[in-house]
């Protein structure tokens, strides 16, 4: 029997890679998926225990900046294809400890140049690495227009600033060295499995509990919203169909903004919860803006559209229903992730 192709996705007990992984395993038998994640606070392995017994899967717990474990895990498993995920994802964490920002999203995404590199030096016709990036490199716009595959990058965040920084060196080592990757640059995801620090899992926990929704300035920024299955699909199509030396933005097709996206989930989430209307819109807070905050994102998607025929299969009010629904049918989920003890599911199915 044939060795299974090995694919390593990275960033894969996170909230987008877990949707990748899942979709990899069930989608593509023939494939040996390697999840490799280092579990920090946002990786959870509850995400997949769906599919933790796949004979086509296998969790490896390790850090992509630790260069010498990656050159050994490469040599052992010689992987044909990466779809990497791992990143340092947080905006007000990045303002806060930009260092953590450029050590995973820079160093980390170097460290796997390198060992994908090395391995394929002399053989890369058929090898793919992937590269999964952010609509944030591209800066802020004004009221109209969109961001293009051909936008000069012009980032205001560490974050995001450290994602720009890790697409050049993709494209640098695909001009030096040969390296076949893609790079894919995507508007906000949202949808099941989201660690509550982001907008929507955020609020949808702090309505539950009654707590204050802090909306940032006067609550104008907008976004492009993606729900994050379609993402899993897209990512699906362009590991598999996209050119080789391509960028690819994917998105939403869906602007909101932030103010009236909260109003959206409030509204919501009171008929859910058989409250009084208006009861989760008195919780809104206006908070002090943060610094460097883009006024509005929004993704010009046509090229994936054109060329492999992607586009979201759900509206925003139907992702956001959805959403919602698994929030509320999954509290422990959510009582595990916000109290930490998620962690212990690690070290009770794979030791300390």
């Amino acid at each position: 029997m044939s060795k299974k192709k090995s694919i390593l996705i990275t960033g894969g007990a996170g909230f987008i890679g877990s949707h990748v992984v899942r979709r990899f395993v069930k989608q593509y038998p023939d494939y040996h998926i390697y999840n490799l994640d280092a579990l920090t606070y946002a990786g959870n392995l509850e995400n997949l225990r769906d599919i933790e017994a796949s004979p086509n899967y296998t969790f490896v717990k390790g850090d992509i900046t630790n260069s010498d474990f990656l050159e050994k895990l490469f040599s052992e498993q010689r992987f044909e294809g990466v779809v990497h995920l791992a990143a340092e994802s947080h905006v007000d964490r990045s303002i806060t400890d930009p260092l953590a920002f450029v050590k995973t999203n820079v160093i980390g995404t170097v460290n796997l140049l390198n060992a994908f590199r090395d391995l394929w030096r002399e053989d890369m016709w058929d090898k793919r690495f992937y590269h999964i990036s952010t609509d944030e490199v591209y800066g802020s716009l004004g009221q109209d227009g969109l961001f293009t595959e051909e936008t000069a990058y012009d980032p205001n965040s560490p974050y995001s600033a450290s994602k720009a920084s890790s697409d050049h060196f993709v494209r640098a080592y695909g001009e030096t060295y040969g390296l076949p990757y893609i790079i894919s640059n995507c508007s906000n995801n949202y949808g099941p499995h989201h660690f509550p620090e982001k907008l929507i899992p955020l609020f949808i926990n702090n309505i539950i509990n009654l707590k204050p929704l802090p909306v940032y300035g006067d609550g104008n920024y907008t976004r492009d919203w993606l729900y994050v299955i379609d993402h899993a699909v897209a990512i699906d199509l362009l590991f598999h169909k996209g050119r080789i030396g391509e960028t690819y933005n994917i998105g939403g097709f869906n602007e909101w903004k932030n103010i009236d996206l909260v109003r959206l989930l409030c509204a919501k989430m009171d008929h859910k919860l058989s409250r009084a209307t208006g009861t989760s819109e008195s919780l809104i807070t206006y908070v002090k803006d943060r610094p460097g905050h883009d006024l509005r994102y929004a993704i010009d998607a046509s090229k994936i559209n054109k060329e492999l025929g992607w586009k979201p299969s759900v509206t925003f009010e139907e992702g956001l229903e959805k959403t919602i629904d698994w929030y509320l049918s999954n509290s422990d989920w959510l009582q595990h992730v916000t109290s930490g003890s998620y962690q212990e599911y690690y070290k009770n199915h794979y030791g300390s």
